[in-house]
């Protein structure tokens, strides 16, 4: 029964991962209620030592997620010259941050990291960095000023 109960607990924070709400636990906890349930499927176990298996589950899941993920962001854009800038396809309006832009002849999702300034379709942005599969690009007019 307890066993049947960490699966749905699994499956709920498996679901609340996947609508995106954000907390960076949640898969380490889901993937910790996993391992939880099969162990006590299989094996005896009390309802301490099964609580002590999740906690540190999720302690120790978490650790190894977050420097995964660390390392996977560490991936740097290579600037040139060709390849610093980015042209707007749908205009960000003035206080939204996303839009998309044409950079190396690809549609990207992209950050403005100056959202009070619209950008309009056409013009120039300066691509900063890039955050995952989003680059973080400033109004062109921006470098001049810094």
């Amino acid at each position: 029964m307890t066993a049947l109960l960490w699966f749905l607990l699994a499956l709920v924070l498996l679901a609340l991962e996947w609508l995106g709400v954000e907390f960076d636990g949640l898969l380490a906890a889901a993937l910790a209620a996993l391992l939880v349930s099969l162990l006590s499927a299989w094996l005896p176990l009390n309802l301490g030592l099964q609580l002590l298996l999740f906690a540190g589950g999720s302690v120790a899941l978490l650790l190894v997620l977050q420097r995964w993920s660390a390392r996977k962001r560490e991936r740097a854009i290579r600037q040139s010259e060709a390849s610093q800038y980015a042209e707007v396809i749908s205009g960000f309006g003035a206080g939204s941050d996303q839009g998309r832009v044409l950079w190396h002849g690809q549609s990207w999702a992209a950050e403005n990291l100056e959202p009070r300034q619209a950008l309009q379709p056409g013009s120039q942005v300066l691509v900063m960095g890039r955050s995952g599969t989003n680059l973080q690009v400033l109004p062109e007019q921006q470098q001049s000023t810094k």
